[in-house]
């Protein structure tokens, strides 16, 4: 007689839940930091350097 466990203590289900999770994980990570570290900072007063161009900002 085989004994069939149920799905939580098998393997393979964790082993197809694992890759898009870590991709979920890395998403998240990469928007966070994208969000948090590598905002535009103002260099001086209404003015932001934008990549490689500074601009004056306009209110």
């Amino acid at each position: 007689m085989i004994t069939i466990l149920p799905w939580w203590k098998q393997l393979w289900p964790w082993l197809l839940i694992l890759g898009p999770s870590l991709a979920m994980l890395g998403c998240i990570i990469t928007i966070y930091l994208a969000l948090t570290m590598h905002v535009d900072q103002p260099l001086i007063q209404d003015i932001v350097k934008i990549g490689l161009k500074i601009e004056e900002i306009r209110k």
